[in-house]
């Protein structure tokens, strides 16, 4: 999942459009009168982002100095809420400007949110660095003992009071211009990583003229690739990075020169030497993040974002990290190793590449388990499989989704539901489900309006989950594989986080909760994928309408376990890589992709040119530098909590209840683990994980030194 964060958004721009002109005829600073005050994306044109910002920032700037001069002592309601308020034109702007950016960009696009993005983060810092408007927080921070707060209050002023040291309230002047020139440079350097990921994605394609090269490819990828062609007007079967085409080749395709060919064009995204190169990109960032930690008194950045995390520090992560590899590692060795055998069995030479390993071990756990994923997708129509979503969050929360084609949309193949609670308007639910050269590739929920209630003033928020699925092909509709399924859930997840959150402010609604918590709603989850209850509610043949059978999810089930060191070892390695970047103290030497394998636990070969770092949009580009370890740290968490559904019923609306009162709409009203121990009742266990992986003995034996 890749989760946008909520970034003051804001500039300074020039342009000869006078406010008064841009508020008469400038969509965005408009009131949208739309149900539910959704954006009116047909009216919004390129020319009204600039005009727009610079009125939304000269209100905001407005909004700050009320503040600032006011007479009155300092108050929680006159400081600390007023500043929440002040952006909410900015904040509504914004969210249609870097979401459309992400979703449905050009290249004008592109190049508008790269002029803005520099101005946007100066004024942020100009805001988190006003001495006199800290000065007020301060004074409520000061007394926070004496002034009766709720537990979301004294939550909110703690992290406000400790936004503004974190981004450089006390530091000299001098060092506020470096930090605030930095962050600039960060915000940019960020926006270039992002595109030009996308352009190199977009770049190639492998085009295939030979029937014979399409060997051991599912016909759905087949068919697929050939509607591709058409579009692009060329001969034969086109395949591109988009997951949809690559993940199904790099699996199934015979032809081992080509999966070599597509899996180096994968891998070499940002690492090709040509205009999108990110090499410069993420020594510069790297470095960058080291100035801006140094400056605030911290020895590296990871020490800087984990001082304000669930892990703590440096130590403690690489402590999590020692031990999770130490014990999983035995696991994906004996995992290569048996896919290795396999695959020299039936002829292959070893050792294995990295095209490679998708390939054999696929066939190893169709020969092993008479497992064929690509036999599942007929029983997973896109459809299907969004109503299944739609009544599991109906049998545990009460919650009804009912299509609006009175919403406004984006693009053609977006869909947006009005979901309710009994006869409560929750939010609005905007699905945006397949590839295009417009999106970039991944999934992720993302708002454009957050849950907030402040002084009784109720808004419901505008969520949007985008994925890149399989599309539908020819009279077939979208069939999804089961890592489709499961991606869908997690990201549904995420949105009905932000969707049932019940909060007053809207800095901690939703999904603003600490990066390694954020992801146990949307992981917990994937849990019911594997569950028969929950399979055989929607999981029917797209053609005979057949529910799936229950050899098929005993599959599911016999398989849940597989590969489940070595993909472990993967995501470890990832976060190890993460680690490693946020730690250094000096500028990288020499190319990435070196760097990379230093730190990277890979047992398979390395292969010059691939580079997994100059693609790593996550933690370049999506706020989870020094954070990628979430992933892991919340399997911990989501296992523990799945077995209390487990134990009390899978649809035990009772469990569901108590899980949507003190997890989902709590936001990030208080610390994580008070959240965690008053739904569990205690700390979290990593009892329900070792069983789930199958290593038990050799995890629960790390964890006990």
């Amino acid at each position: 999942m890749r989760k946008l964060t909520k970034i003051l958004l804001l500039m300074t721009i020039v342009t000869t459009v006078t406010p008064a002109v841009a508020q008469k005829d400038n969509p965005l600073l408009q009131d949208w009168k739309t149900p539910h005050q959704t954006p009116p994306f047909s009216k919004i044109k390129h020319e009204h982002y600039a005009p727009a910002m610079k009125a939304a920032i000269k209100e905001a700037e407005a909004n700050v100095q009320k503040i600032v001069k006011q007479t009155e002592a300092p108050t929680f309601e006159n400081t600390i809420v007023a500043l929440q308020k002040s952006s909410e034109l900015l904040d509504k702007i914004s969210g249609v400007l870097f979401n459309l950016n992400e979703c449905n960009t050009d290249s004008e696009l592109q190049q508008i949110v790269m002029q803005l993005t520099p101005s946007l983060t100066r004024y942020e810092n100009k805001v988190s660095m006003n001495e006199k408007l800290f000065a007020r927080v301060k004074a409520i921070y000061d007394q926070r003992d004496k002034l009766n707060l709720t537990p979301e209050q004294r939550t909110l002023l703690d992290d406000t009071y400790k936004g503004f040291v974190r981004n450089g309230v006390n530091l000299s002047k001098d060092d506020k211009k470096t930090y605030s020139k930095n962050s600039e440079r960060l915000a940019e350097l960020s926006q270039r990583m992002n595109q030009n990921v996308l352009a190199d994605n977009n770049d190639y394609y492998l085009q295939v003229t030979s029937a014979a090269d399409l060997s051991g490819l599912p016909q759905n990828v087949v068919d697929a690739a050939k509607e591709e062609a058409v579009e692009r007007k060329l001969d034969g079967w086109v395949f591109t990075l988009a997951y949809p085409s690559f993940g199904p080749f790099i699996t199934y395709a015979d032809n081992r020169s080509l999966r070599e060919q597509i899996w180096r064009a994968y891998n070499s995204r940002g690492n090709r030497g040509n205009a999108n190169d990110n090499n410069e990109v993420i020594r510069e960032m790297t470095h960058l993040r080291y100035q801006q930690a140094h400056l605030l008194g911290y020895s590296n950045y990871c020490e800087y974002v984990l001082s304000n995390r669930m892990c703590e520090t440096p130590m403690q992560l690489g402590l999590f990290f020692r031990q999770l590899l130490d014990a999983s590692m035995p696991y994906a060795q004996r995992d290569l190793l048996e896919v290795s055998n396999f695959a020299k069995q039936h002829g292959a030479e070893l050792p294995l590449q990295r095209w490679d390993f998708s390939y054999w071990s696929e066939k190893l756990k169709q020969a092993k388990y008479d497992f064929d994923a690509e036999q599942l997708r007929a029983y997973f129509p896109l459809e299907n499989v969004r109503q299944g979503i739609f009544n599991l969050y109906g049998q545990l929360y009460g919650l009804t989704f009912k299509e609006a084609n009175n919403i406004e949309v984006y693009h053609p193949d977006v869909k947006v539901y009005e979901v309710m609670d009994g006869n409560r308007f929750m939010g609005v639910l905007y699905m945006d489900m397949h590839p295009r050269a417009s999106k970039r590739s991944g999934a992720w929920m993302t708002e454009f309006r957050g849950q907030s209630n402040i002084n009784g003033k109720q808004i419901r928020p505008l969520i949007q989950v985008v994925c890149n699925f399989s599309k539908p092909v020819g009279n077939k509709p979208a069939l999804l594989s089961f890592d489709e399924v499961e991606t869908f859930m997690h990201e549904f997840g995420h949105a009905m986080h932000g969707m049932l959150s019940d909060c007053t402010y809207p800095g901690t609604s939703g999904t603003n909760v600490k990066r390694d918590f954020v992801e146990l709603p949307s992981q917990v989850m994937e849990n019911w994928c594997y569950e028969p209850q929950f399979l055989n509610t929607f999981a029917k043949h797209y053609q005979t309408g057949d529910t799936i059978p229950g050899e098929y999810i005993k599959k599911i089930k016999s398989a849940e376990k597989y590969l489940a060191g070595w993909l472990c070892v993967r995501q470890l390695s990832l976060g190890l890589v993460d680690f490693a970047f946020h730690t250094l103290s000096i500028p990288i030497e020499g190319p990435i992709e070196d760097y990379e394998r230093q730190h990277m636990k890979e047992l398979l070969p390395p292969v010059k040119g691939a580079n997994t770092s100059t693609a790593f949009t996550h933690i370049f580009a999506g706020g989870y530098a020094s954070g990628y370890y979430g992933y892991k740290w919340a399997e911990v968490l989501d296992a523990d909590v799945f077995s209390k559904f487990k134990q009390n019923g899978i649809f035990d609306k009772k469990t569901a209840e108590a899980f949507r009162r003190e997890i989902l709409s709590k936001g990030g009203t208080e610390h994580p683990a008070v959240l965690f121990r008053n739904f569990m009742g205690r700390d979290p266990n990593i009892t329900a994980l070792l069983q789930r992986c199958g290593f038990e003995e050799e995890i629960k034996t790390a964890f006990e030194k």
